[in-house]
């Protein structure tokens, strides 16, 4: 088990986490149950005392987890220096068995939680609170998420074994690799980019003939393409190694960061999109998610199309 400053860190807050998610989750638990917005009680009163302060614990609790989350990502490519063969986060994330559930989970988890945000604000904005019952009934699911995160976490730190040798980034993400990542990095470029081009033009013309619930889902199939394409193509070209298919190497110094400007820009987009079709669902009006989506979807494809283009006005010829 790694102890450093950082996993710590990332210990004590999931526990602190844990204790006031806890708190959120009986009380949502009891609102979704007696919420009754037209009731005079007494216990209608404290109901809608306690809506405001799990609502309070939830923000907060969304508040540190988003920076958190490229903290976790920071800790995992700084503790890979401890790991003998490990180069970089992709070397921690393969060291046990839970790495790679956790970070699907943590990315899952965020999207979850934003979107409890998007269903908050949209209840307060609205005097008879028309969404309270489901919002919390959405917290009792987040929760549950949220848990089996922290679990998870604290099972990878502490089944990390400094003395045993992993596997570095070359050879997980290598088309020799016998994994299912071998097979997706063989697929040809033309038909990578046919994939990736489209899935956004699919974007673009759910967005122009504002077909909203395609337009969500245009953008949870782009954010599946978007990055098998980062890690087989893309990423290739910001390293200007043919061979090198990292995701987390470009979040290093020696690539100015990018990586986390690249992974910003994606999250945003696809966040976005998706919170469309959840107002759509609600028939609530929300052009502004879809404006905003497509401006960062858009900022994505132009920022990871920039690399090769450049690199082939410079040196004439492609990877």
């Amino acid at each position: 088990m790694i102890l450093s400053p950082e996993v710590l860190t990332i210990l004590i807050l999931d526990t602190i986490f844990l204790l006031f998610a806890s708190i959120a989750f009986i009380l949502s638990i009891k609102i979704f149950f007696r919420w009754d917005i037209n009731a005079t009680t007494p216990e209608q009163y404290r109901l809608e005392k306690q809506s405001f302060l799990t609502a309070t614990i939830v923000k907060y609790i969304f508040a540190i987890k988003l920076p958190l989350f490229l903290f976790f990502v920071f800790t995992l490519d700084k503790i890979s220096s401890q790991l003998t063969g490990a180069m970089c986060a992709a070397g921690v994330v393969d060291a046990t068995a839970y790495g790679n559930y956790l970070l699907i989970l943590k990315v899952i988890n965020l999207y979850l939680f934003g979107l409890w945000l998007s269903l908050h604000y949209l209840d307060m904005r609205r005097v008879d609170l028309p969404y309270t019952r489901l919002k919390f009934e959405f917290f009792i699911i987040a929760f549950l998420f949220l848990v089996g995160e922290i679990v998870i976490e604290g099972l990878m730190f502490a089944d990390i074994d400094i003395s045993k040798m992993v596997s570095c980034c070359g050879t997980l993400y290598s088309t020799a690799s016998t994994s299912s990542m071998g097979e997706i990095l063989s697929i040809p470029t033309p038909i990578l980019l046919s994939f990736f081009y489209g899935s956004f033009g699919l974007m673009l013309a759910a967005f122009w003939l504002r077909v909203k619930y395609f337009f969500a889902l245009s953008n949870i199939i782009f954010i599946v393409i978007a990055l098998v394409s980062l890690i087989a193509l893309f990423g290739t070209y910001i390293y200007e190694l043919p061979t090198h298919h990292c995701p987390f190497c470009f979040l290093q110094g020696d690539y100015y960061y990018v990586g986390y400007l690249i992974y910003t820009f994606l999250f945003i987009g696809t966040f976005y999109g998706i919170r469309s079709g959840v107002m759509e669902m609600l028939g609530e009006e929300s052009w502004g998610s879809y404006r905003i989506s497509l401006v960062f979807n858009s900022l994505y494809v132009v920022l990871v199309s920039a690399y090769p283009v450049v690199y082939f006005v410079r040196n004439g010829v492609w990877l």
